[in-house]
């Protein structure tokens, strides 16, 4: 009746903590441990602490070894896409067979949207034993791969083994398994923490430029300062920053150029080519009213960590819905982080909270354009080349702040985990 009392108690915490296990199978029990990891990220050397445990189930010859991470690792502040995450690990072998296995878990199969808590799947593997004896099994190094970047945690603090099992070479008979007496643990670390760049005062912009007519075909716009609230994917506060908006007339409408400064910022991680893709909505008043959306190519190139990064121009076209002076502002601006061929991309929408106008047209209305509310014209795409006609390196929009919290996520989210005290009163 023990056995079968501990039978269930291990069926009903693998229930609990979403990991299920083959019928008739009994896992060999196991302590849980608190591994204190020492993590290389992409923004520098992080410390978590994650309570472990490792259980063991016979199959055939060898051993189903099933690494746990328990419930409870910390929310994301931006949204995974599906498939945009995947870990593995080393059990480390000790006693009468050292060695190591290897152990791994499936991709996130859904996205985790933001502000969702992150749980890091089982990892498992098989081992077969080549001596006889009590062995240990204890946690090692976890990496995790996650848009286009790794992390590897090693274990800092020595701990003990989560298992021992008392194994026969070739697979034959063994006797119950005993665990290590349990331990304390150790002190948690606070999760790490990564603010946004600040970005200079804004400045008062003086009038916007206007369109005159006549035989004028380039019209360069103001830049202005635009405050953006991107919510929970900069918790921290909104970014800060200038944008400018140019047209060349096109016939009856106009190409439209969104800029901001060049080298926003340096790069907080190693960015491959076509991360990020910029859009923006421009908003119409006076004469017309309706939004024309701007959009930009990604990066063209990898960009190398603490590299400073440009956002492309984005362009599109304006067609006129009505006759008279027509106001162009900065409004919404969305950003697509894409870190990995085939992962679903982070869309970070930010809304403009705080703007003024940019550029005024003299506008002529045509058959077609705008004139209601909703949107107007089509968006486009650049090389980039004219984005160096924006507001300079002056006060531009710290829109990598964005794809920091993507590595905020790797070096912090995923690797700080609840205090084990905290645990032990969820059990």
């Amino acid at each position: 009746m023990k056995t079968q009392r501990r039978a269930s108690a291990a069926a009903v915490a693998l229930l609990l903590g979403g990991a299920g296990i083959a019928m008739g199978a009994t896992p060999a029990q196991a302590d849980v441990i608190d591994v204190q990891y020492k993590c290389k990220t992409p923004i520098g050397d992080k410390e978590a602490v994650s309570p472990i445990d490792i259980k063991a189930v016979k199959e055939g010859l060898g051993y189903k070894l099933t690494m746990s991470f328990q419930k409870g690792v910390s929310s994301s502040p931006i949204e995974l896409g599906k498939g945009a995450m995947t870990p593995s690990a080393v059990i480390v072998l000790g006693g009468a067979d050292p060695g190591s296995v290897p152990v791994s878990g499936p991709a996130n199969a859904d996205p985790i949207p933001a502000n969702t808590p992150i749980k890091i799947s089982d990892l498992s593997g098989t081992y077969t034993p080549k001596k006889s004896g009590k062995v240990t099994f204890t946690a090692g190094v976890l990496t995790i791969k996650a848009m286009g970047t790794t992390t590897t945690c090693t274990p800092g603090n020595s701990p003990k083994p989560s298992l021992e099992l008392d194994v026969t070479a070739g697979g034959g008979s063994t006797q119950p398994p005993t665990s290590p007496p349990p331990t304390s643990a150790p002190p948690t670390s606070p999760p790490p923490t990564s603010a946004p760049p600040s970005s200079p005062p804004p400045s008062s912009a003086g009038p916007s430029p206007t369109a005159t007519g006549g035989g004028q075909t380039d019209f360069p716009g103001q830049p202005v300062d635009v405050t953006f609230d991107c919510g929970s994917f900069l918790p921290n506060g909104p970014l800060k920053g200038k944008v400018t908006i140019s047209a060349k007339k096109n016939g009856g409408s106009y190409d439209l150029t969104a800029t901001t400064a060049k080298g926003v910022m340096n790069s907080p991680a190693d960015l491959p080519a076509g991360a990020l893709k910029p859009s923006l909505d421009i908003k119409l008043g006076g004469a017309d009213s309706g939004t024309v959306k701007v959009s930009g190519p990604g990066n063209p190139g990898p960009i190398k960590a603490g590299s400073p990064v440009d956002l492309s121009a984005m362009t599109g076209t304006y067609k006129p819905g009505k006759t008279g002076k027509t106001t162009l502002t900065p409004d919404k601006l969305t950003i697509n982080v894409v870190m990995a061929a085939g992962v679903d991309p982070i869309v970070v929408p930010c809304a403009a909270t705080a703007s003024s106008v940019s550029l005024t047209l003299d506008t002529t209305a045509q058959a077609g354009g705008s004139g209601t509310s909703g949107s107007s014209g089509t968006s486009g795409s650049t090389t980039g080349d004219l984005a160096q006609t924006g507001a300079g390196d002056d006060g531009g929009i710290k829109a990598l702040g964005l794809v920091a919290g993507t590595v905020i996520l790797l070096g912090a989210a995923v690797f700080t985990f609840t205090p084990w005290r905290r645990l032990r009163g969820q059990r």
